[in-house]
């Protein structure tokens, strides 16, 4: 099992330091470790940001990365869905190791392509990533294994009209999730029973989530604080990296309709002591020992969405991949070598590694194209002042963003740059990030000025 404790401000003991050294040199003895990087959002610019660190890292590409990542690395124009052009490159640059951001690839089966090639690849099976994939699938395990979630029923068509009668008896809210992956937005809270038999029906009957939403979780309502929890794990041990609130919704005061995500806090300041015992004990040992159980193989991030209802966590959601804009937030403070620990996953010694997390707080505020996340329109010229770009305790991760012509950073989508800054409380990080996401500039540019606002005072 995985370590029976987190405490993100214990020093790195010299013992440690000799078990984070041995797996650097013993895989230095490589003369070379070139990884591929997957995706070209916020989370894989961060993602390659810290990669590049390690001495492990001999040379990074990143398919298809944006404006920013090429800073680390080399951009390649290749789909990360598009295996057999990613195959033709892997085996064309001495591919040493595949890291995965986005969750469509793992769903779809990039690890068990990989696998039967003989290149490692930090993520999920394609049957394992269905904890992700399948809300129906990530219900059922949880229940197997006794893992505290929401209460739940599941439709199809083929029970339609039983559906709307457990819908209209059910208390409010109610929840209603498409099963599969839906791009973020197939999770919906309705607050009365006429809008829930009318999602409930644009769900199942008019497909508005495409396969997606050919079936429908329903799902009791929890009332608390969401956080997330990252954990690596190689199916049998597990190692905790961090832990985030995100701000998903488009105005101040968690108010307008979601989106990807506003911006992120760490530390959660309630995830420490009994609580983070009880997540601990009660989800994350369980989880990875259902995997285990089952024969899930799993050897990558995990990514634990839950909720604190009066002190008790639950889980509301899996996912099989670090979280954007939480990567933004956690890598910050890991302080510990990305590669390496990735590494360890593949030879064995995951547990005999120790994470060792910057106390400071972080915060990230994200700009975003005006009409986000409706109708936006992109090509607008960016300015990033050295102001921002010099500055000791900013990172600037860019999302939504691209290089055209000479040289000239442009939009490329809704959620464009992620502006994380480091201090010793998230009220102070909170003021730097927007502090300096106030001075880049592009046409319709908005950002969120209340992130952290609950840790306020």
């Amino acid at each position: 099992m995985g370590r029976d404790r987190y405490d993100n401000k214990k020093p790195v003991s010299m013992a440690v330091e000799t078990a984070v050294e041995t797996t650097i040199r013993d895989a230095l003895k490589n003369t070379y470790m070139n990884i591929l990087l997957l995706g070209s959002g916020g989370r894989e610019h961060a993602l390659a940001w810290k990669m590049a660190q390690s001495p492990l890292c001999t040379q990074l590409f990143i398919a298809p990365g944006n404006g920013g990542t090429e800073a680390y690395g080399i951009n390649v124009p290749i789909n990360v869905n598009d295996f057999q052009a990613l195959e033709e490159l892997v085996t064309q640059e001495a591919i040493n190791l595949i890291v995965v951001g986005p969750e469509d690839p793992l769903v779809n089966g990039v690890y068990d392509y990989f696998l039967a090639r003989g290149v490692p690849v930090i993520g999920p099976s394609a049957q394992a990533a269905q904890l992700e994939g399948s809300k129906a699938f990530s219900k059922k395990f949880m229940s197997r294994h006794a893992i505290p979630s929401a209460g739940y029923a599941e439709f199809t068509k083929d029970n339609y009209e039983t559906g709307r009668d457990y819908i209209s008896r059910h208390s409010l809210p109610v929840v209603l999730k498409a099963d599969g992956l839906a791009a973020g937005k197939g999770v919906i809270i309705c607050h009365n029973h006429k809008e829930a038999l009318q999602v409930f029906a644009d769900m199942l009957l008019d497909a508005q989530f495409g396969e997606a939403s050919s079936r429908v979780v329903v799902e009791e309502f929890l009332d608390g604080i969401e956080l997330s929890v990252f954990a690596l794990t190689d199916g049998k041990e597990y190692q905790i990296i961090g832990h985030a609130k995100d701000y998903k919704r488009i105005g101040e005061g968690d108010t307008g309709p979601n989106t990807g995500g506003m911006g992120c806090v760490s530390p959660v300041p309630f995830a420490e002591g009994d609580f983070m015992q009880k997540v601990i004990t009660r989800i994350i040992g369980p989880t990875i020992n259902g995997l285990l159980e089952e024969g899930l193989v799993y050897k990558g991030f995990v990514f634990f969405g839950l909720i604190n209802v009066g002190g008790e966590p639950f889980v509301i959601e899996y996912n099989c991949r670090l979280g954007d804009p939480e990567t933004e937030v956690v890598l910050p403070r890991l302080k510990t070598d990305l590669v390496a620990l990735m590494l360890s996953i593949q030879n064995g010694n995951l547990r005999q590694m120790e994470v060792e997390i910057d106390p400071r707080a972080a915060a990230t505020v994200m700009l975003v194209s005006g009409g986000y996340p409706g109708d936006y329109q992109k090509g607008f010229a960016i300015h990033i002042p050295d102001s921002v770009k010099n500055a000791a305790t900013i990172n600037v991760f860019h999302a939504g963003t691209k290089i055209e012509g000479s040289k000239q950073l442009v939009t490329n989508g809704g959620r464009v740059i992620a502006v994380t800054a480091i201090a010793d409380s998230i009220q102070e990080a909170a003021a730097l990030a927007k502090e300096h996401a106030a001075q880049i500039t592009f046409e319709g540019a908005i950002f969120r000025k209340d992130i952290g606002y609950e840790f306020e005072g």
